[in-house]
């Protein structure tokens, strides 16, 4: 081996990386990404969960009750109502994580030592459920919890004065919540390099300028090359729902027609990004590797792997960016909770946003390029 040529194959190497900032970014920014989102975003221990109060009793026991629930850190009060028949449709329209009820005879129930308080729990995310726990600890008014009664079917409550119902996922099964993220995950990772790769591809053939010379016009150029990837998605997201079904028993509670619905926004969105992402990229490694610059975020900021009420507030701004993040709302809504898509129409507006924005710099990027 002739160390001479080795070495000039490795500064042949070097230099060429050196050029290509696309890898240079890479090598620098998906360590420093992780590390801050490992360790600054993501946060396993729940504080501050979206929570709804319906104080029946309203005496200054109840009130102190509520005020000691809150001084956990567990919840954070956003929802003040009379019945708990409203707790339950803002849980089934993800408005809040936990509700908090507080019978009339509040007062009644805690001297004779039964159930005194119920608090409702969107047990379709697990975490949620684990930290909602916490909550049943907290004593009435300094009569201690009891914990000599046996859980009941369908809850997961320390036995005593307080009680932590879940609802959607009683059984805390992880393939419930898993199933329906795995959807957007899978349109995600799919969607976007397949737009990217395809359109790269097109120009590195030279199929492109060919193309460019017909009388279409920039919009029906890439709106027709991005259909096709559509219904490819759609296909997939098929798949997902019947072998969830299948093999996971992950029911649909709502209706089947909503969850296509919402598929449909988040593929437009992932091919609106994967258009932009075309203008940029030079080729088509660089497409693959500015994909995992989305795909990394969306995957570990969005509330697929880890619950988005743990992040700190300035990660959620960034994370609500991300189209993953509205269509997990809205897919496990749909599907664990029964809500329909017009419920839940803050994330449909978002993801109907993020589209209009995309597409119009994607195409604006590409004429300019291409002109």
């Amino acid at each position: 081996m002739n160390l001479r040529r080795l070495w000039a194959v490795v500064i042949k190497e070097l230099r060429q990386m050196r050029r290509d900032r696309v890898t240079l970014a890479m090598i620098v920014g998906i360590p420093v990404m992780q590390l801050v989102l490992f360790g600054y975003a993501i946060n396993l221990n729940l504080r501050n969960l979206d929570a709804g109060i319906a104080d029946q009793a309203r005496t200054s026991a109840s009130r102190a009750l509520v005020m000691d629930m809150v001084a956990t850190g567990v919840i954070r009060p956003v929802l003040q109502v009379d019945t708990p028949e409203e707790l339950m449709q803002a849980l089934r329209q993800g408005r809040i994580s936990v509700g908090v009820v507080v019978p009339a005879d509040f007062e009644r129930r805690r001297f004779e030592g039964r159930e005194a308080v119920q608090v409702l729990v969107d047990g379709s995310d697990t975490v949620v459920q684990s930290a909602a726990v916490q909550l049943a600890q907290v004593p009435l008014d300094g009569v201690p919890v009891r914990n000599d009664r046996p859980l009941r079917a369908g809850s997961t409550a320390a036995a005593g004065q307080v009680s932590v119902v879940a609802f959607y996922n009683p059984q805390r099964r992880s393939a419930v919540n898993i199933v329906p993220g795995l959807i957007g995950i899978i349109l995600t990772m799919t969607m976007v390099m397949f737009t990217a790769v395809a359109i790269v591809r097109e120009r590195e053939r030279g199929n492109m300028e060919l193309l460019i010379a017909t009388p279409l016009s920039s919009s029906e150029l890439m709106i027709g090359k991005v259909l096709p990837y559509a219904v490819i998605g759609l296909i997939q997201t098929s798949l997902v729902l019947v072998l969830g079904l299948w093999l996971f028993q992950v029911p649909v509670r709502g209706s089947v027609l909503d969850v296509y619905l919402v598929a449909m926004l988040l593929i437009l969105a992932n091919l609106a990004l994967g258009l932009l992402i075309s203008t940029k990229a030079r080729s088509q490694f660089q497409a693959m590797q500015m994909t995992m610059f989305v795909f990394l975020p969306s995957i570990l900021l969005s509330g697929f792997m880890f619950p988005f009420a743990g992040m700190p507030r300035v990660v959620q701004w960034l994370a609500e960016i991300l189209p993953l993040t509205h269509f997990l709302r809205l897919v496990r809504g749909i599907m664990l909770r029964g809500a329909r898509w017009w419920e839940l129409w803050p994330e449909v507006l978002a993801l109907l946003a993020f589209i209009v924005v995309m597409m119009v710099v994607a195409i604006t990027r590409f004429r300019k390029r291409l002109d």
